[in-house]
């Protein structure tokens, strides 16, 4: 599940050669002389890790390509700072949004069955006592909910995550939040990418499945497909083979399941899994591998509705890209520590998995190994020094600030230091900012930058926040 849903792209590139790309590229598909597309990428990979954190920080990435001479690996990096193996194919990472892509087939899987329609309402398989929110005479379908077309918001409002009501916090909260929202436009109609809504998706199938929707997806999607690294929870095998998450400041990160809300929803981003694993999606798509799930992948394809960016559609779980070069299909994710893409070109038969435990995304390198004029992005600056703040600075920047298009942001004074809380549809926990400069703060977390603003006259004006993963800072006035 994406951190927040502003997570478009920065154009950027590192020092790699495009020419020398489009040459590896050309080695998937054809004999090609020259260094060969393990090397290259493998360069491209050092160059990432180098940007990123260093070559001793215990980050790494492995990437998985499929194409007309077979899978190959590669991979660069390790499990984590005191953890020296080397990350590969069969390394387990948190995989994020990825996860909806299962949870559109475990739906096409539904939808084949005959136990639903895409055109059912979520309620229709609901205990009548649970409030799905409609508007003007119409109500949320399965459909909706595949797409992100509900009118449903990112995440819910969460608890701090220290708050002792973070403990508490259960799927009862996130029905509650259901029966009090109010849908603000026309169902169907506009697309606005929502956790919450795969969380209610799931819990409509696992409703008519009769079983816990882990379950269901296991037995019918994930063991069908023999993915044996795959899984929800971290069995003792699964441990064993999990790279160590890390933050933007390259710390070790908390796992996915200890924030609140977020554990709750598998269905959204719940998964662990492996490059191996991941690259039999593609492989059984472009038709290297023979499988029944080839015509659940067509299906979940098949049914799209628009997005707001020109060439772009949603379909069940894929984001579906057509250009002059032909159509992509592309599905990425990332938690607090871990990133991950899959992505395929049908054309060129040439289909691409990375995984990182690191939270940097990793979707420009999937896009560029297909897509070798994709540009690379330039990885933020996850490295700062802390500086002391005088306290009387600290209180004086604390409150709320509004932004028209956003709503509202807080810096809270905690002891000491100042917390960082979005609004609550950015679905992000609340941050501890540190002080790099006397006006300029981060987050060891996310790579989220908050500038204080001042006017002329000494009063704090507003803030300037540079969001995680994406390239236009928002600005927000403080509230008097």
């Amino acid at each position: 599940m994406r951190v927040t849903r502003r997570a478009l792209c920065a154009s950027g590139a590192l020092a790699v050669s495009i020419q020398a790309f489009a040459r590896a590229l050309a080695a998937l598909t054809e004999d090609a002389a020259g260094p060969s597309p393990e090397t290259q990428i493998h360069n491209l990979l050092a160059q990432r890790l180098d940007a990123l954190a260093g070559p001793d920080d215990g980050i790494g990435i492995a990437v998985g390509l499929i194409g007309p001479h077979g899978p190959r690996f590669v991979s660069v990096g390790h499990f984590n700072q005191g953890d020296r193996r080397a990350v590969d194919a069969s390394t387990v990472f948190e995989i994020g949004s990825v996860t909806k892509i299962f949870t559109a087939l475990l739906l096409a899987d539904f939808i084949r069955r005959g136990e639903v329609s895409l055109s059912d309402p979520a309620a229709k398989y609901l205990p009548t006592t649970i409030r799905i929110p409609q508007h003007a005479g119409k109500e949320i379908t399965l459909f909706d909910l595949a797409t992100h077309t509900s009118g449903l918001p990112f995440m819910p409002p969460l608890p701090d995550p220290s708050a002792a009501a973070a403990r508490e916090y259960s799927r009862a909260d996130l029905y509650g939040f259901l029966a009090d929202f109010t849908l603000t436009q026309d169902i169907g109609t506009q697309w606005d990418y929502s956790n919450l809504g795969y969380w209610l998706l799931g819990e409509v199938l696992a409703a008519r499945g009769g079983a816990d929707y882990e379950l269901l997806l296991m037995r019918r999607v994930v063991m069908p497909l023999g993915m044996r690294n795959t899984a929800f929870a971290s069995s003792a095998p699964i441990k064993a083979k999990l790279a160590t998450g890390h933050y933007a400041s390259s710390q070790p990160a908390d796992s996915m399941l200890s924030f609140p809300g977020y554990s709750l929803m598998a269905a959204a981003g719940g998964l662990l899994s492996t490059v191996d694993d991941l690259l039999a999606i593609p492989s059984i798509a472009l038709e290297y591998r023979s499988s029944p799930f080839a015509a659940l992948i067509a299906n979940c394809l098949s049914s799209r509705r628009a997005t707001p960016s020109r060439g772009v559609e949603q379909a069940l779980g894929w984001t579906v890209i057509e250009d002059q070069q032909g159509r992509l299909i592309f599905r990425d994710g990332g938690t607090f520590g871990y990133a991950s893409a899959l992505i395929w070109d049908p054309l060129k038969r040439i289909g691409v998995v990375v995984l990182s435990n690191h939270v940097q995304s990793v979707s420009d390198i999937a896009h560029h190994l297909v897509r070798p004029d994709f540009p690379l992005d330039k990885p933020a600056v996850t490295r700062h020094t802390e500086v002391p703040v005088e306290f009387a600075a600290l209180e004086n920047y604390a409150g709320k600030y509004k932004n028209e298009d956003e709503g509202i942001f807080e810096l809270r004074l905690d002891g000491n230091f100042l917390t960082f809380l979005a609004p609550s549809d950015w679905g992000l926990p609340a941050l501890r900012l540190h002080a790099e400069s006397a006006l300029k703060f981060f987050a060891n977390e996310l790579p989220v930058l908050v500038s204080i603003q001042m006017a002329n006259d000494g009063r704090v004006e507003g803030i300037v926040v540079t969001p995680p993963r994406g390239q236009h800072t928002v600005q927000a006035h403080k509230v008097p």
